[in-house]
This record gives structure tokens, C-alpha cells and sequence, in this order.
């Protein structure tokens, strides 16, 4: 066997390997920007969040929910942190009207917590448009803390 045969078969197996590794990495993000929202079927301002949330590139599954407090109770949401849908993404849960720039850095930080919550409706938030935006913070939940992620305003950093 010659060198060049050898390096020939060196240099399709590394192209092999990077193509494998390519597929996986793209999966592995398609995975990541899998989203599940469950959400009542009465309520406006969740089919707008869902539409900023695929505006962003998150690829959206929509549940309908007769009973999400049940299902608040199920992912661990904290009643004090509640708001009027709750998704579900890469291990996590995403309480209300978070914006997609702030389950990104969820997403990329990995922090140790059940979820993200932003509680209420704060006004200006991502499917929440329309009037004065006003300042509100996110919080990271698990079944023992709660802990501050960040201040916004509509759907920047504060």
C-alpha cells in the first residue's frame, strides 16, 4: 500500500467523521430549539408569545390545556411565579412572557433550575405589546429557590 493510498483513506475518513459530528451538532440544535407551550384555549396574549417565539426560530408545539394549573403543578412551577402559559424546553420549564433573547442565554448558561419564570403579564413583554413598556424581572425556579435572572423592559435587558 502506498502513501498516498493511505492518506487518500486518512482524508475520507476525516470527512466521514466531520460529517457525522456536523449532523449530530444540527440535530442537537434542532432538539434545543424544540419547544412545547401549553396554554388555555381562550387566552390571546399565548398565540402572540408563541408567534414572537418562532419568530425567533423556535420551532413551537402548541398544547391546548383545560387545566394549567394542573399542569403548573406537574413542571413545578411556583404559584407566586405563575402567568398564563408554560413551555417547555431543552430540560426546562419557561414560565409566561419570557423573551426569546433571555431563553436563549438560559439555554446557552445551562444554570441549575427547573425554569425561568417571568410572573404576572408585565406590560411590553413578548405578547404582551402594545402601551408603555414597563420593567420586570425574570427568575430562575427550582423546587427550594427562586433566584433573580435578569431586569427587562418589553423584551430587552434592563
Amino acid at each position: 500500500m502506498s502513501i498516498k493510498q493511505a492518506t487518500r483513506r486518512e482524508a475520507l475518513r476525516f470527512a466521514a467523521a466531520t460529517a457525522a459530528i456536523a449532523l449530530f451538532a444540527e440535530r442537537a440544535r434542532a432538539e434545543t430549539m424544540r419547544m412545547v407551550v401549553h396554554k388555555s384555549p381562550t387566552c390571546g396574549c399565548c398565540g402572540a408569545w408563541t408567534t414572537r417565539m418562532r419568530e425567533a426560530g423556535y420551532v413551537v408545539e402548541e398544547i391546548l390545556e383545560t387545566d394549567m394549573q394542573a399542569v403548573k403543578r406537574r413542571l413545578g412551577v411556583p404559584e407566586r411565579l405563575a402567568s398564563c402559559h408554560t413551555a417547555e424546553i431543552g430540560g426546562y420549564v419557561i414560565e409566561g412572557h419570557v423573551p426569546p433573547q433571555a431563553v436563549a442565554r438560559l439555554l446557552k448558561e445551562r444554570p441549575k433550575a427547573v425554569g425561568l419564570a417571568a410572573p404576572g403579564m408585565p406590560a411590553g413583554s413578548p405578547g404582551m405589546e402594545g402601551g408603555e413598556a414597563e420593567v420586570y424581572t425574570l427568575y430562575l425556579f427550582d423546587a427550594s429557590a427562586v433566584r433573580p435572572f435578569g431586569s427587562w423592559r418589553g423584551d430587552k435587558p434592563d
